[in-house]
């Protein structure tokens, strides 16, 4: 049963391999937006995982933040993911990313909760 309330935190350590630089949407060794983007929906997504009925997951379609501060490499990041609204299939999360104890991330993520087998026959 999805209930707002559900929570979830996801972490991961800043590398190279997640930097602006790397991924290409920045040209410095910092914290790329789009390796925090994907760690809040990470977590979004793992808030409610073991809530859902078999053969069910869910797909991100909306995801609106901010990336308030840049992270050097090293530093260890957190998102957390809150459900705040169910609407039928319709699930809204408040996004927050942090450095250490630092906000460096905050916004709304809307994901839809399908059937995996429906969902990729549509490929």
């Amino acid at each position: 049963m999805l209930e707002k309330g559900l929570k979830h935190q996801s972490v991961m350590r800043v590398t190279d391999g997640n930097t602006a630089e790397f991924i290409g949407s920045g040209d410095m060794a910092v914290l790329a937006t789009p390796a925090m983007v994907a760690l809040m929906e990470n977590a979004a997504m793992l808030a409610v995982a073991l809530h859902l009925d078999e053969g069910e997951t869910t797909v991100g379609s909306m995801i609106s933040t901010s990336h308030l501060k840049p992270s050097k490499i090293g530093a260890t990041i957190s998102a957390i993911a809150e459900l705040v609204e169910v609407d039928g299939r319709k699930l809204t999360f408040k996004i927050e990313a942090y450095d250490a104890d630092v906000l460096i991330g905050a916004g709304e993520h809307v994901r839809y909760v399908v059937n995996r087998e429906k969902f990729l026959s549509k490929l």
